[in-house]
């Protein structure tokens, strides 16, 4: 069932979508000015009943991550807003579609952001790569700085606000919010102890709320729309899953791309009707969101007998039909993530899929965790054994323990990133890496490029 939205992507085709005349055009900026004239508690309940779920991985709500800054602000300890559009996981590539083509969504949500949060300056955190994406927003930024709705009084209130993009240096760590943290002050980017978490203690040791870049690009429409009627956008709005949000599919697909919809669309609606279908052969198994998340298989089962379990209503069906939610990924064993999806065919091999994966954990492990720099390293000596036809079922089993050690023993979750889609591949295809070996690699399919 098709469920297209065009919120945050209905200028994505329009010639100069990205300027600010196409961007008032809809409507642009009304709700920052509509925001700057209400008070702090009002807004916070907007973006508390639209709930909206951290678009960037972790899913926590937005709002409720807005209500935890102290307030209100003490003038020795001012307050920030930081958008992280660091992206720099494989097959995730979203945000950088909003900063391109629709980088007013962002601006507008800053100003909004900063006043929710009782901030008056964000930094928009992007990966160094990505340079038309830096280019478009300080475009924007300067647009609606001429314009009068940033500076020291936007829209004519005494509310100041200033955007900031800030480059980062190409490190995947840095996607982690206390890494990010670091580096924007200008130290080394790796993780800090939590807590205190940043809305204590966050960047230059002020209170700090840390936002995807696509969190905050749909908060105009949140609250253009009304936070309920917004949250009511998603068939997941019982699970406080609320709104729309970008969707991503790449691989071995016929259309791969992004696209807007309502929230609780489901794989098979992705990958078939979005993405045009598999491409060459059939589906072998779907990484739902980003690098990060275990991989599931298209041929897995739902079982969730109680009624408690979010995923009760999709007992017995196959896991394509499950609305895509934070909720119900992670019931199913994975994550929701940043909900773009990596397709495999079944003339893909797994073992060559994992050891590429794993090939990328060792290089951005950042080395500060012991667990996390020396198991990332050993999974893939272990791997390269194994797809040079040398590894041995012993070493298959060891994948696991090395794997286990990894969780829950570091300071961030980029180990746990590391060693849940490793444990994913190693679960959901046994057999295919158990023949692997055998065979000294003879049973691979091969792998194919999307």
């Amino acid at each position: 069932m098709l469920r297209l939205t065009r919120y945050l992507t209905k200028n994505y085709d329009t010639p100069d979508g990205h300027k600010l005349a196409v961007y008032e055009k809809g409507g642009g900026y009304q709700q920052a000015k509509r925001a700057l004239g209400m008070t702090r508690e009002a807004l916070v309940e907007e973006m508390k009943a639209a709930n909206i779920r951290g678009r960037g991985g972790a899913g926590f709500a937005m709002g409720v991550k807005w209500s935890f800054m102290p307030w209100p602000p003490k003038p020795e300890r001012p307050h920030y807003l930081v958008i992280n559009a660091d992206e720099g996981e494989p097959g995730t590539f979203k945000d950088r579609t909003l900063m391109e083509k629709n980088p007013h969504a962002v601006v507008e949500g800053c100003i909004i952001g900063c006043f929710g949060i009782g901030a008056h300056a964000a930094y928009i955190y992007v990966r160094d790569e990505l340079h038309l994406s830096k280019a478009r927003l300080w475009g924007a930024i300067e647009e609606a700085r001429a314009k009068g709705y940033l500076g020291k009084r936007p829209f004519g209130i005494d509310y100041p606000v200033e955007v900031y993009v800030h480059t980062g240096a190409g490190a995947y760590i840095c996607g982690e919010e206390t890494s990010l943290l670091n580096s924007l002050e200008g130290k080394r980017g790796e993780p800090r102890l939590k807590p205190p978490f940043p809305a204590q203690f966050g960047a230059f040791g002020m209170p700090t709320t840390v936002n995807n870049l696509e969190t905050i690009a749909a908060v105009p429409t949140a609250l253009e729309l009304g936070g309920e009627n917004f949250s009511k956008l998603s068939s997941l709005h019982h699970l406080k899953d609320g709104g729309c949000r970008l969707f991503g599919v790449s691989g071995h697909v016929n259309n791969p791309g992004i696209f807007e919809a309502a929230v609780g669309v489901t794989l098979r609606d992705l990958i078939y009707e979005y993405g045009g279908g598999v491409k060459h052969g059939k589906l072998l198994g779907v990484i739902p969101g980003g690098s990060s998340c275990p991989i599931l298989r298209a041929d897995e089962v739902v079982n969730a007998p109680s009624d408690k379990s979010p995923l009760h209503p999709w007992h017995g069906q196959s896991v394509l039909d499950v609305p895509l939610g934070v909720d119900t990924f992670r019931a199913l064993g994975t994550m929701l993530g940043t909900c773009c999806a990596i397709v495999l065919s079944d003339k893909a091999c797994p073992v060559l899929a994992m050891h590429n994966l794993m090939r990328f954990y060792r290089h951005e492990s950042c080395g500060q965790c012991t667990p996390c720099r020396e198991g990332s390293a050993w999974i893939h000596r272990i791997l390269d054994r194994i797809v040079h036809g040398e590894g041995t079922i012993e070493e298959l089993d060891r994948l696991h323990e090395i794997a286990d050690n990894i969780m829950g023993n570091t300071i961030c979750a980029f180990g746990e990133g590391t060693a849940m889609p490793a444990l994913g591949f190693l679960r959901k295809f046994r057999k295919e890496f158990e023949a692997y070996i055998q065979t000294k690699g003879r049973s691979s399919t091969g792998v194919l490029t999307p």
